[in-house]
């Protein structure tokens, strides 16, 4: 943009584009005018941020809802897992006391015991 450019565009009148096409002494020829960025202010910085707030917190409940099927599950085997180590518990526990029926009878010194027949009763 030239310099008459920059100063025409502002107004195109008779008189008053005269006096502002030539600038006094110590004052600037071109019109900078700023681009101010419009700013939030105090309500609509709480208002953003309680919007963000919300946003987190639905984020944090869909990731929680998410996990939670799967600790039923984990709960579920827990359970059984729990039950099948007590019937494993019981069952060595049987095999056990089969076990030593068997060596009891078959060991050398039931095997040399002799089966008494009752002699009597005991009167008082």
């Amino acid at each position: 943009m030239t310099y008459s450019s920059l100063t025409l565009s502002h107004n195109s009148g008779g008189a008053s584009a005269r006096s502002q096409r030539f600038a006094s002494r110590n004052q600037n020829a071109v019109d900078y005018r700023s681009n101010k960025s419009t700013k939030l202010g105090p309500i609509s910085n709480t208002v953003m941020l309680i919007v963000l707030a919300c946003l987190l917190g639905l984020l944090y409940l869909t990731q929680v809802t998410k996990t939670d099927p799967y600790g039923y599950t984990i709960n579920t085997l827990q359970t059984q897992q729990a039950e099948l180590k007590t019937q494993h518990d019981d069952l060595v526990l049987a095999a056990a006391q089969m076990q030593s029926i068997d060596r009891v009878q078959s060991s050398p010194q039931a095997t040399a015991m002799v089966p008494v027949s009752p002699s009597g009763t005991v009167r008082q």
